[in-house]
């Protein structure tokens, strides 16, 4: 297992992040997504730090904090040192019937971070993340409520999660101007099947220096390699909660050119999936949940695939964006300074 700064700071992080959302779950969505319970998490959670994964990601609306607190008692179950583990979780989504029980007002950021700290019974948060965008907050109150956390000691670093480049830029000015906590990561989609987020906002995370946390880097299941043909296997998660969207027809070119990849190397079309994850520059940490330890297992071997300049063109040649404005202009009108570049002195 290799490690890595996340974003801006000197905190070192697992490449693998285990991801807690299937912990918990009973009815609805989150029962479709997963329904383990204690003893079944403590495995997990034990089998993750025997491999080396030291970064943990939940949220408070999580199975409605059933996950926080099944994750905070496995660490206690398990005798964890709490310096051993970097917890992540984040706010935003509705925890109660009232207009003010979601979002990311400071109302409900406070609140929701004490929550949070009883379910996990720790007295501070690693990273704290703002879960999706709130169009109803100014963004100063969000960041500034943000920071009174980092200077009380609940919370140690912050980050986002499904924000826009041009939100993420516009917190990050309002940071560096009020002299505010600093923004240390992105959570956000990234796989062979969507790689939406190349066009904007890998460009932006690099220039800013923001680490990359990828969530469902196994596209919901499409990319195990038992979905094809345009339609879902009988059993799956993507057979009873279709989330993200692919686009099926491309996926399925992709996926006959991992399998050939797979099977040359000897590995899944899976590990395949995530060790194209790892191989991106921009990538800090791929969040891999499971249901069973074999599971997690199999994709923690996805850190010892190596793909080879060959496979990267050959995944790249079937699932790179089409070009759109101004990124061809951007990447044109750029010539004109091509042949002066690396003469700064």
């Amino acid at each position: 297992m290799r490690y890595r700064t996340l974003g801006p700071s000197g905190l070192l992080v697992s490449e693998l992040c285990l991801g807690t959302m299937t912990f918990g779950g009973s009815e609805g969505m989150w029962g479709q997504i997963g329904q383990l319970r204690q003893d079944e998490a403590d495995l997990l959670v034990r089998a993750a730090l025997d491999a080396g994964i030291n970064f943990i990601d939940t949220a408070n609306v999580y199975a409605g904090g059933e996950s926080e607190r099944i994750l905070g008692q496995a660490i206690r179950n398990l005798g964890i040192p709490r310096d051993d583990v970097v917890i992540a979780t984040k706010v935003l989504g509705p925890m109660g019937e009232g207009p003010n029980a979601r979002g990311a007002s400071r109302a409900h950021i406070m609140a929701q971070a004490r929550a949070s700290l009883k379910r996990l019974e720790t007295d501070h948060i690693d990273l704290y993340q703002i879960h999706g965008f709130d169009p109803l907050t100014p963004m100063t109150e969000t960041l500034e409520a943000l920071d009174t956390l980092v200077r009380q000691g609940h919370v140690r670093y912050i980050g986002l999660s499904n924000w826009a480049a041009w939100q993420v830029v516009r917190a990050v000015g309002i940071t560096e101007a009020r002299k505010l906590a600093p923004i240390l990561s992105l959570q956000a989609y990234y796989t062979l099947v969507g790689r939406d987020l190349e066009r904007e906002i890998v460009p932006m995370l690099k220039t800013e220096g923001i680490g990359l946390m990828v969530w469902s880097p196994l596209a919901g299941g499409f990319l195990s390699g038992k979905y094809s043909g345009g339609s879902a296997a009988d059993q799956g998660r993507r057979a009873i909660f279709d989330f993200p969207p692919v686009d099926l027809e491309r996926g399925d070119v992709a996926i006959a050119v991992m399998r050939e990849i797979a099977l040359a190397k000897g590995c899944t079309v899976a590990q395949v999936a995530l060790a194209w994850l790892l191989h991106q520059p921009v990538v800090t940490s791929v969040i891999v949940g499971a249901k069973r330890i074999e599971q997690l297992q199999d994709n923690i071997r996805s850190t010892e695939v190596s793909l080879s300049a060959e496979d990267l063109a050959a995944l790249d040649a079937v699932t790179k964006l089409p070009a759109e404005y101004p990124g061809w202009m951007l990447e044109r009108q750029a010539e004109y300074r091509a042949p002066h570049a690396g003469q700064k002195g």
